[in-house]
């Protein structure tokens, strides 16, 4: 049985008083036994969000990283820094990292493999535009962006994935994948991962990443293959939050 994940990404939002809102509110006992819960905050509330969410059962990360380990690039976090600064997970290959900032699919195996090299848990996202999915290229799509990393990978590297699939006609624009429409992308990804191995396929948590909110978690936790979600605006809301971990116990 996979535990579901719930991981917020705050993108580029928050605060110092919201970490310290939540370690309150999820210090309580609050959380289901039964679900992991990951906040993935901006980089300058990493410590913050340890020391704040330190008692609870909350895990933090990044939301980028470099693929290099060090030296003469400005502006650049390595995975040795974010761990060294209490991150545990980090997201790969956002749609936003990808379209926004021009890292195409060798730039994200770079960005997990050095994530790996530092025992940090990658988030592989994957997903297609609005232009792909009216092509019917979404498979084609998601499942190129998944084998491009997994290629490149040997059995105990897969392993050590977990994968959010994202529309990316749905983030940020109010538009939500039906649950059977994440459903047909999720298990197309599952039969993808089986072909490396039937365990890594069976064992993989797969997370939902388009909008998910309090009012649609539930029907979309529901889903034979969707694992948990990866929450961007609701996860800036505690009660919203809060309700999407509740939804997936």
């Amino acid at each position: 049985m996979r535990m579901p994940l719930i991981a917020g990404n705050w993108k580029m939002n928050g605060s110092l008083a919201l970490v310290e809102a939540f370690g309150r509110a999820f210090a309580d006992g609050a959380l289901p036994v039964n679900v992991e819960v990951a906040l993935m905050v901006p980089f300058p509330f990493l410590e913050a969000a340890g020391r704040a969410l330190g008692e609870t059962s909350v895990t933090v990360g990044a939301q980028t990283l470099s693929d290099r380990p060090s030296g003469a690039f400005t502006g650049e976090v390595s995975a040795a820094m974010l761990r060294e600064c209490g991150a545990r997970l980090v997201l790969v290959g956002h749609s936003e990292r990808r379209t926004l900032f021009g890292e195409d699919d060798a730039a994200v195996l770079a960005r997990v493999k050095a994530a790996l090299a530092e025992r940090l848990t990658p988030v592989l996202c994957v997903g297609e535009t609005l232009e792909e999915r009216e092509a019917e290229r979404t498979e084609a799509v998601v499942l190129g962006q998944v084998e491009a990393v997994f290629d490149a990978l040997d059995e105990s590297e897969r392993a050590r994935l977990e994968v959010a699939y994202e529309p990316v006609w749905a983030i940020g624009t109010g538009r939500t994948a039906s649950p059977e429409q994440a459903q047909v992308v999720h298990a197309a990804i599952r039969g993808c991962l089986a072909r490396y191995d039937q365990a890594l396929a069976g064992g993989m948590r797969l997370l939902y990443g388009g909008s998910m909110k309090a009012d649609n978690a539930a029907e979309l936790l529901a889903q034979p293959d969707i694992d948990g979600g990866l929450v961007g605006g609701a996860s800036l809301k505690v009660d919203d939050f809060l309700a999407i971990c509740q939804s997936a116990g």
